[in-house]
């Protein structure tokens, strides 16, 4: 029995999806072996309860400080302790680097208990605000809207989604919480998310083919300038506090601030250069099945055409998107800064600036290379 074209298709696209799902759960399992976890409340662990009711707010304060204490009223929502109403207390003062949202009735919240001793009761303390449930409904009107306006493309956008988020904090985040080695498997992350990505969203075909072989282009140009950018500056990897808590976690081998640098830089660098490989070798796809007569020449000449119309907008797309991350840190380095040199000269600031370089220079690469290959593979004649 002769099988469809579009039989073929299904049976391809469902490959796919199993090959990327075993690529998760392989990684997976060699990624988490050795992965250091660190129990953040030791004397109890978190439960999610509802406030029921203020009992009492007092506050302390002087010329120089203020601390206030909130006394209330909660009710267990979920775990083993479901239903149970309990007291808490929540506290801040001006001394906190940072003051929580003070609650309200009807609140969702995180508690956290101490453990009761002979002598003392149990005690319940605000921990925070339950936030993930907003986020779900925002993430389900993201993906309903895909649906409406993408369907089955949509579909695939979600697919794709998934798997990359999977494969960031169930592969590499793991990979490095196990002391693995980072720059080898920050380049394995960005191989599988180029390769499912682009094939679950546009099947296995030359479009896609070109698409994926511009995106291993740019990447590696992006990784190379990296790798040698960061011998040149002498980066040591301290750019904020953060750094010191990960090179003191007991993984097996030590964490490389430095390969940190190199793998933040090309996964966020990767996103863009798909976006431009995709662009060009897609254009170059309907303008050859519009006109089938064009040369290599041409074609090539196109896709740089259409390179230079993606160029400034993907490089802005960058730079705001690292300025508008480290907003706050940027807003502290300028004011406590004594010059703007030394502000530049920071590590933290050099950092983010390389990191928008390289991106950028990443998609200029990437569009000559992608309309080189979209050129050469559009133009063969079938059968050759």
């Amino acid at each position: 029995m002769k099988i469809t074209r579009q039989t073929q298709n299904l049976i391809i696209y469902f490959g796919i999806i199993i090959l990327a799902l075993v690529f998760l759960y392989i990684g997976n399992n060699i990624a988490a072996r050795g992965m250091v976890t660190v129990l953040q409340n030791a004397d109890g662990e978190l439960s999610e309860a509802r406030v029921r009711s203020i009992i009492d707010v007092h506050t302390d304060e002087d010329e120089w400080w203020s601390s206030t204490t909130i006394i209330f009223e909660a009710q267990i929502i979920k775990g083993a302790r479901k239903n149970e109403i309990i007291t808490a207390t929540q506290n801040y003062s001006s001394f906190n680097a940072t003051e929580p949202a003070e609650i309200r009735t009807g609140d969702k919240i995180l508690l956290v208990y101490t453990s009761p001793h002979s002598d003392s009761p149990e005690e319940w303390y605000y921990a925070d605000h339950v936030r993930i449930n907003k986020l779900i409904i925002l993430g389900a009107v993201f993906a309903v809207l895909l649906l409406i306006f993408g369907r089955v493309k949509g579909l695939n956008a979600i697919l794709s989604l998934g798997f990359t988020c999977t494969a960031i904090f169930a592969v590499f985040i793991p990979s490095i919480l196990s002391g693995k080695n980072i720059y080898l498997w920050s380049i394995l992350t960005c191989i599988y998310v180029i390769i499912f990505t682009l094939f679950i969203l546009n099947g296995v075909n030359k479009k896609s083919i070109a698409a994926v072989a511009g995106c291993f282009g740019g990447v590696i140009a992006a990784g190379v300038i990296t790798l040698f950018m960061n011998g040149a500056l002498r980066m040591t990897g301290w750019i904020n506090s953060e750094s010191i808590y990960l090179v003191g976690l007991p993984t097996e081998a030590p964490i490389d601030l430095i390969a940190i640098i190199f793998a933040g830089i090309i996964i966020g660098a990767v996103g863009a250069i798909m976006d431009v490989s995709v662009s060009i070798s897609s254009a170059l796809w309907e303008l050859k099945e519009k006109a089938p007569d064009l040369s290599f020449g041409s074609l090539v000449k196109s896709g740089i055409n259409i390179g230079k119309d993606i160029m400034g907008s993907m490089a802005n797309t960058l730079v705001l998107a690292y300025i508008g991350s480290s907003l706050t840190i940027i807003l502290l380095l300028i004011v406590y800064s004594g010059s703007f040199a030394d502000l530049l000269n920071r590590e933290l600031v050099t950092v983010e600036i390389l990191q928008a370089l390289v991106g950028s220079l990443g998609i200029l690469l990437t569009m000559p290379l992608t309309a080189l290959i979209c050129g050469a593979l559009y133009s063969r004649k079938p059968g050759e």
